[in-house]
């Protein structure tokens, strides 16, 4: 089929597209509209944590959608109450909220450190954040984000989102005053690069936060659910967290996000927090299957392998073509490109790669969070082959884009 034949103009125009359609996946791979196979490794910014199409998530939809999909969140619905207890069972958290995105369990997180400040320190409500961080694109969280440019695009921004230095506990410190109710960070800064906080930052906020009574806030959006090697980010660094949200990978490729708090700090009132869909039963079940694969012995032991794999194999490839150092934890990993290549180096290795030098592949899917960098972003499931396979694609890449 042509992609002629596809009539894309109805959709909003907020991105640029290739001109291709994918219609199906499988584990690590996507297959376009001609028939032509690509090696994911951006697995849709990490949300196919388990790979394209997994045989869990198809069993819990097929199970699930003719039993009930969504009764409405003013009712209990049985999967949403197993994924609470299965989160809960396995993190410092007491309480959880389903949310559709992560951008919405930002912004919740945001909503209950307003109304804990507005309780417990005397109507404080400013969170600090960090230069270089990403929350979301709703209005809120673009503010809270530190993303270069972010603070004219839609402005005037929400106030109260003082940004400091990533890894600079002085930074932060500097920034607390009377109005400061809570410190809101990625462990790993995913959109900002792939920086990772040291183990000597994190401590020392929670340190900071005890002090002056902040709350701690992990945005685990693209840390969470396996990512780093561990269930969650925060637990990679052994520092606990009052407020921790998700998205992404807990849904496996469906929309389902979720903010978890300690029992102390959920102080939502009836009636201040809720949604249409929040929670409902369908993308509920798809949340159960996806964290009861996770917490399978073996896995997250294979994602610390893969990672160390996947790391060593960049660093080696990097040392042979010249380019930039490695970076990451677990299966969230960037390379430093020697200029502003990225953009080249994705369009390349998703286009011409195969046609030009031989590859075995037919397509590899990068992607390129900055002029100079490439992220990478398997599933969690995925080989030691294709990651070998992955790496022979990238150093063919390169010799291709500097031809």
């Amino acid at each position: 089929m042509n992609f002629k034949d596809f009539p894309v103009q109805a959709l909003m125009d907020i991105t640029s597209r290739p001109e291709l359609v994918f219609v199906k996946g499988a584990g690590s791979w996507l297959w376009d509209h001609n028939g032509k196979k690509y090696l994911d490794f951006v697995q849709g910014w990490a949300v196919n944590s388990l790979g394209h199409s997994p045989k869990c998530i198809v069993e819990a939809l097929v199970a699930q959608a003719p039993k009930l999909i969504t009764p409405s969140p003013a009712f209990y619905n049985e999967p949403s109450i197993r994924l609470a207890n299965l989160l809960t069972a396995h993190s410092c958290f007491d309480r959880v909220f389903f949310t559709n995105s992560g951008a919405e369990a930002n912004e919740g997180a945001i909503k209950l450190a307003r109304k804990w400040g507005k309780k417990n320190k005397g109507g404080a409500f400013e969170i600090i954040t960090t230069i270089n961080s990403f929350h979301g694109r709703t209005i809120a969280t673009m503010s809270a984000s530190g993303k270069p440019g972010w603070d004219v695009m839609f402005a005037p921004q929400v106030p109260g989102f003082p940004k400091a230095q990533f890894n600079d506990l002085a930074s932060v410190e500097a920034l607390v005053t009377d109005k400061t109710v809570a410190v809101m960070l990625e462990p790993v800064q995913g959109e900002g690069g792939v920086n990772c906080a040291t183990p000597e930052f994190m401590t020392g906020l929670r340190a900071l936060c005890d002090k002056h009574k902040l709350l701690l806030i992990c945005d685990e959006v693209q840390t969470g659910m396996g990512r780093l090697g561990t269930l969650f980010g925060y637990q990679h660094y052994g520092v606990q967290p009052d407020v921790m949200t998700l998205g992404k990978g807990i849904g496996g490729g469906v929309p389902l996000a979720a903010l978890l708090a300690r029992a102390e700090v959920s102080v939502f009132e009836h009636g201040d927090q809720g949604g249409t869909y929040n929670g409902n039963p369908l993308m509920a079940a798809v949340g159960v299957a996806v964290i009861e694969e996770m917490i399978k012995p073996g896995f997250l032991d294979h994602v610390k392998a893969m990672g160390t794999y996947l790391s060593e194999q960049l660093t080696k490839a990097s040392g042979e073509l010249g380019l930039g150092a490695e970076r990451g934890i677990g299966l969230l990993r960037a390379l430093e490109l020697e200029d502003d290549i990225g953009a080249k180096v994705v369009n390349y290795a998703r286009d011409n790669l195969a046609t030009a030098s031989g590859w075995t592949g037919t397509g590899l899917l990068l992607n390129s969070p900055r002029p100079a960098l490439l992220r990478f972003m398997p599933a969690l499931n995925l080989s030691k082959a294709e990651i070998d396979l992955m790496i022979d694609g990238l150093r063919k890449t390169i010799a291709g884009v500097r031809t």
